[in-house]
């Protein structure tokens, strides 16, 4: 299927909608919208509530005669679930794996708020970039809204006459990443299973669940796949993303018998990356994060840098790469 990639709300089948964020980099992400008999299915919300409201509002052509009654979080990252308080309400359910609804507490809108508060005194490059990734997004006045519902495993229902199938794929992405399957319909939302043109991060976790999770989206055969950034994907894009983790585990692990230190290997990874079909994707100091977590699998008892110091490593890898 040939569909834009610009934002705002696209069908991508009979009653089914994607929601486009380009340019799909750090914090821009999809959602889905499916229609059905008298009631409608949101697959994610977004990262603050202006953009949630946005999207909503371009949803109501569907969802003003098929209220929304079922809300999907696909994982706990806060662009695919701070806007959850907009969808709450009576004869609302609110859907994640148990994993995701335990990590949703971990980085609260609060945290965010208040690094993007204290960019001005932090020194560059760590300031341009807290600014390009976090500036364009109020995270001030979010509550936190969590699941109503959580399961594990596989979880089949349906909205409005449409069987809908969750699959829980993580900890890969994160702890507790979903696909949300509509197997008449073909479609997939994948989450953050799937970047397209930008680079996949590895929050969790380990490596080799997010390629099986790569397999079985393929496994699927939909005719349509939604991914949580970027434009839709077909099952060649889906390889890539799982060619990309394979060559960064291997290229890590390789460093890793070598002698090499984990901050040693992604400049070293990065300058091979580049010349790679991934050297052109988005985001690429997310390299950083991923090479930590594979080492982290590879070292046990290893002291992982914390949160900001893997930003601040980010950061001067990005900036590295500016002309």
């Amino acid at each position: 299927m040939t569909v834009p990639y610009a934002k705002g709300l696209h069908e991508v089948a009979d009653g089914v909608h994607a929601y486009l964020q380009p340019d799909g980099g750090w914090g821009w992400s999809n959602a889905g919208l499916v229609g059905a008999d008298g009631a409608s299915m949101l697959v994610d919300t977004l990262f603050d509530l202006r953009l949630t409201g946005e999207m909503l509002e371009a949803m109501e052509a569907v969802t003003s005669t098929r209220p929304i009654t079922t809300l999907v979080n696909t994982h706990a990252n806060g662009d695919h679930c701070f806007g959850n308080e907009l969808v709450a309400g009576p004869g609302v359910e609110i859907v994640a794996s148990a994993a995701a609804a335990v990590e949703m507490d971990e980085t609260p809108p609060e945290s965010l708020a208040a690094l993007v508060a204290s960019v001005d005194q932090m020194p560059d490059p760590m300031a341009g970039f807290i600014r390009q990734s976090l500036g364009p997004f109020e995270f001030e006045a979010i509550t936190l809204t969590p699941p109503t519902r959580t399961f594990t495993g596989i979880d089949r229902f349906e909205v409005g006459g449409r069987a809908v199938e969750l699959i829980e794929v993580g900890p890969a992405h994160t702890a507790g990443d979903v696909l949300a399957w509509l197997p008449a319909e073909r479609v997939v939302f994948t989450g953050d299973i799937l970047f397209i043109e930008g680079t996949p991060i590895l929050w969790a976790g380990p490596v080799a669940n997010w390629i099986e999770a790569c397999d079985r989206i393929i496994a699927l055969d939909a005719a349509v796949i939604v991914p949580g950034h970027g434009p839709l994907a077909d099952a060649d894009g889906v390889r890539a993303v799982s060619d990309y983790l394979r060559f960064v585990d291997e290229g890590t692990r390789l460093r890793h018998e070598a002698g090499m230190t984990s901050a040693e290997t992604v400049l070293d990874l990065h300058a091979e990356l580049d010349a790679t079909p991934f050297g052109s994707w988005g985001d690429p100091e997310r390299l950083v994060i991923n090479v930590e977590t594979i080492w982290a699998g590879l070292e046990p008892g290893y002291a992982r840098p914390s949160i900001m110091k893997l930003f601040s490593r980010m950061a001067r890898l990005a900036g590295s790469l500016k002309p």
